[in-house]
């Protein structure tokens, strides 16, 4: 293992057993940028809320309900996509490779790839890349079930998980950003985050991303605004979470969930609607946020893709497609890609 200095500077290095160790940002350094990014997109005139900070730990809860939702298709189909892949994945990596995830989670898919790669490989090794405090707790479990496996995990956001992996060492690494994430940044920020994929990429790294297809208004829409309306739970979680570590006075009650599909932009777009005119005090960035009745703050975008757009952006960003997978009505996709 080779850490430079810098990066032992900005981590705070956790062993939990021979097994399993951690790396995680100093406390400051977290809420630091949690208070300015937040400060700073809420202080506009189109106000917003990044999506990553939906997953604290009751966030990343609720998200593991939303998929299991009977409206919630994006997991089942993904899932029935790697179960395939069984068969599918080992040719492309009969050599030994590290897991590195992006987005980890609860680790519920991922046990579908460990078990792809028990077969071929003595001994294990994952990395985890997750904001949520929930990455301790799906590892440990995860390593109750794997006796070969030893996990390293980074809890922070992808681009800092990105900048700890890169030069980290010679291992080969499988990077995986399963679910539908991706589908989360604008255009040009993904393709910005692609890039940034590729340039951590050693030459005999690859690369494995799931990305939601486009598919009939009516279904989408269930998908994000579910009958059980653990998705609105999910969505005014955010709130909470800002009230908690942000010292906020946010009343949920004064807010909707609410989503639309952008035929035009092939997406899902998800906010919260003031349903009165108010004021809201967050006293740890000096912040008081005035809303008029009806006033939305953005939360989430989930784009959807054709399979021509994915080609494009995939060959545009210097990408190498080595095979894409899709469930039985292409309502999603797993793309294994190579640098060129």
């Amino acid at each position: 293992m080779v850490i430079t200095s810098q990066k032992k500077h900005d981590y705070k290095k956790y062993v939990v057993n021979s097994n399993l160790q951690y790396f995680k940002p100093h406390a400051t350094k977290i809420e630091k940028t949690f208070s300015e990014e937040i400060s700073s997109s809420l202080n506009r005139s189109s106000k917003f809320v990044n999506p990553k900070f939906f997953y604290d730990k009751k966030g990343s809860k609720l998200f593991e309900k939303i998929c299991l939702l009977p409206e919630y298709y994006p997991t089942r189909t993904e899932i029935s996509i790697l179960e395939n892949l069984k068969k599918n994945l080992p040719p492309f990596i009969n050599d030994k490779f590290r897991i590195v995830e992006l987005g980890s989670g609860s680790s519920v898919k991922i046990r579908l790839i460990l078990d792809i790669f028990v077969k071929l490989q003595e001994h294990l090794e994952y990395f985890p890349i997750d904001v949520s405090e929930i990455l301790t707790e799906s590892s440990e479990e995860l390593l109750r079930d794997y006796s070969n496996l030893r996990i390293t995990g980074i809890m922070d956001t992808y681009d800092g998980g990105l900048r700890f992996l890169k030069d980290y060492d010679d291992t080969k690494n499988l990077i995986l950003f399963l679910g539908s994430s991706f589908g989360n940044f604008s255009p040009d920020d993904g393709f910005e985050f692609l890039k940034k994929i590729y340039s951590t990429m050693k030459s005999n790294d690859l690369f494995l991303i799931g990305l939601d297809m486009v598919k009939d208004k009516s279904i989408l829409e269930s998908a994000y605004d579910d009958s059980q309306g653990i998705t609105a739970e999910f969505n005014l979680n955010v709130l909470s979470r800002i009230n908690d570590e942000l010292d906020g006075d946010f009343n949920l009650q004064n807010f909707k969930h609410s989503i639309t599909y952008n035929e035009k932009h092939n997406r899902i777009e998800m906010y919260l609607k003031s349903l009165v005119n108010q004021s809201i005090v967050l006293s740890k960035p000096n912040l008081v946020l005035n809303l008029k009745k009806n006033e939305l703050i953005h939360t989430e975008y989930s784009h959807k893709y054709q399979i021509s757009q994915m080609t494009d952006l995939f060959t545009q960003t210097g990408f190498e497609i080595k095979q894409t997978w899709f469930d039985e009505k292409k309502y999603f996709s797993l793309t294994l890609l190579s640098k060129n």
